[in-house]
């Protein structure tokens, strides 16, 4: 079987679950092969080898981790050529899509973005599943040139253990000097909100006009739920909560188990960024607002009174 070499998203070898869903998609292809780009090798390896990863092509060179994004994509390209993978599969984050874009461009190959399903099909083809046209249709789509090249959404697949070992590679990378454009000159850890991260959350409770700014109800409920907070382009165009929040089109795209909707109406720019969420519930005053025409359940009420109750719900429940 050929490889199928999943880019890992990690920070100093602590593995995000996103890699773990890619590792579980990858075993569907082929053989599944890791790509570690930067410190941390000892921490992740025995994680990496837990989901499926049969190899793992370690690259910490500075000419790779000093930079942004272009290095990369001339590891992955170097990979891709000596690899001859079945396909690339990477997380579909702002710095996931735009590294499969440029590896596209260098390889020559076909890209599908934002897939929430990826299946083997005929004759050892890559078979995609995703939303398009601001989440109007949903469409399937195969590579016909080259690699395929995959970003797949967070919380597309459960992320299945396996006993294995992994073999572990040093690559030894060559990067251009026009790879090396933009010098990574500081970082700054992110400070801790104590609630998941919003692609990658299992449920996001999501706040909109209706809140008239004020979020704690929301906030409240999601943090009963340990769920991420989004909140709506309204909301944060009003300067309510902060554009890192931000669901929708020109915001985050998330597709959790369970996403709350609480005063959206559900405008077509909004629904592009979660409708692919596996159950969908809406709290609304109005019982005309277009949201109601995509969820599983819906609540026409007062989110200031819903939203307190479903807490104390969910608080009694826990016990």
């Amino acid at each position: 079987m050929a490889e199928v070499l999943v880019l890992v998203d990690h920070v100093d070898g602590a593995v995000r679950k996103t890699t773990f869903e890619l590792l579980t998609i990858a075993r569907r292809l082929g053989e599944p092969s890791a790509v570690l780009i930067g410190a941390g090798f000892d921490a992740a390896k025995e994680a990496l080898a837990q989901y499926g990863a049969e190899k793992i092509y370690r690259v910490e060179s500075a000419d790779v981790t000093d930079y942004l994004v272009a290095p990369k994509a001339e590891v992955l390209a170097q990979l891709v050529a000596s690899a001859a993978p079945a396909a690339v599969l990477i997380s579909s984050s702002a710095e996931g899509k735009e590294i499969a874009a440029r590896l596209a461009i260098k390889t020559e190959s076909g890209l599908i973005t934002d897939a929430f399903d990826v299946q083997a099909g005929e004759g050892g083809a890559v078979r995609t599943t995703q939303s398009v046209f601001a989440g109007g249709f949903t469409v399937q789509a195969t590579v016909t040139k080259g690699t395929p090249i995959v970003t797949v959404k967070p919380n597309s697949a459960a992320p299945e253990a396996v006993s294995g070992a992994a073999v572990e590679e040093v690559i030894e990378v060559s990067i251009s000097q026009g790879a090396k454009a933009a010098r990574i000159t500081d970082r700054q850890p992110r400070a801790a909100s104590g609630r998941p991260e919003l692609t990658e959350a299992a449920i996001v409770v999501s706040g909109g006009r209706g809140t008239a700014g004020d979020f704690s109800k929301v906030e409240e409920f999601a943090d009963a739920l340990g769920a991420a907070v989004g909140a709506s382009r309204a909301a944060v165009d009003a300067g309510w909560y902060p554009h890192t929040n931000q669901v929708g089109q020109t915001g985050k795209q998330v597709s959790p188990q369970l996403y709350v909707a609480a005063g959206i109406s559900g405008a077509i720019q909004h629904r592009a960024g979660m409708q692919t969420s596996k159950t969908i519930i809406a709290i609304n005053k109005d019982d005309e607002a277009p949201i109601f025409e995509l969820v599983d359940f819906g609540v026409v009420g007062d989110l200031f009174k819903v939203l307190p109750q479903a807490t104390e719900a969910v608080k009694t429940a826990k016990g």
